[in-house]
């Protein structure tokens, strides 16, 4: 006897609800597709005001961070990875995420990564900031990622938050045309007056 399609589990998902690994293989590609807590979430691509904000803010961090140009190097920082954390698992895409090179030391052969990030970044949107703050923050927390930044590029402000055992603790509040020494990438200045411009 046949099995029963409804009961077919997903071998490279088996502890998610199978209705909810259906929907997320059958996500159009002009979403961004999550599944934390068992639960799917779809928000649209980031329109190109988000989006640009996440490249800038990538162009000032890696020269330094990733590849050692005016600062202390030994990081990977990639933008949109496809996260792939825990057992059941939550799988995530951070506008930016970092990990100490010694943590990720050998490049993924997987589309997803499963190694917690050492920081995450999201450039919030309408749209997405109800997710970013009550999905994807305590995620975050949970796996472990030791610090969390948010971007706003509608009200010019970043938030840097520092995981703590008590929670989130935020540690910095800049907006504007700042220049500021930011965890965990203090070792060099970040302008941000380049992050709201086109």
């Amino acid at each position: 006897m046949p099995s029963d399609p409804a009961h077919v589990v997903d071998p490279e998902l088996p502890n998610l609800p199978r209705e909810v690994v259906a929907a997320y293989r059958d996500a159009s590609e002009n979403v961004v597709v999550e599944i934390i807590d068992g639960e799917l979430s779809t928000m649209p691509r980031p329109a190109p005001r988000y989006a640009s904000a996440a490249s800038i803010l990538d162009q000032s961090i890696s020269p330094a961070f990733r590849w050692g140009r005016g600062g202390p190097g030994g990081w990977i920082i990639r933008p949109e990875p496809e996260l792939r954390l825990g057992a059941n698992p939550d799988l995530a895409v951070p506008d930016l995420a970092g990990w100490h090179r010694e943590r990720l030391s050998t490049m993924p052969l997987t589309a997803s990564i499963s190694v917690v990030p050492d920081w995450v970044c999201e450039v919030r949107s309408p749209s997405t900031q109800r997710h970013d703050r009550v999905k994807k923050m305590p995620m975050c927390f949970r796996h472990g990622v030791r610090h969390a930044w948010m971007v706003d590029p509608e009200a010019q402000v970043l938030e840097v938050f520092r995981r703590t055992e008590a929670g989130w603790l935020l540690v910095l509040s800049a907006g504007g045309d700042d220049v500021v020494r930011a965890e965990p990438f203090d070792a060099i200045e970040i302008g941000f007056a380049a992050l709201w411009e086109w």
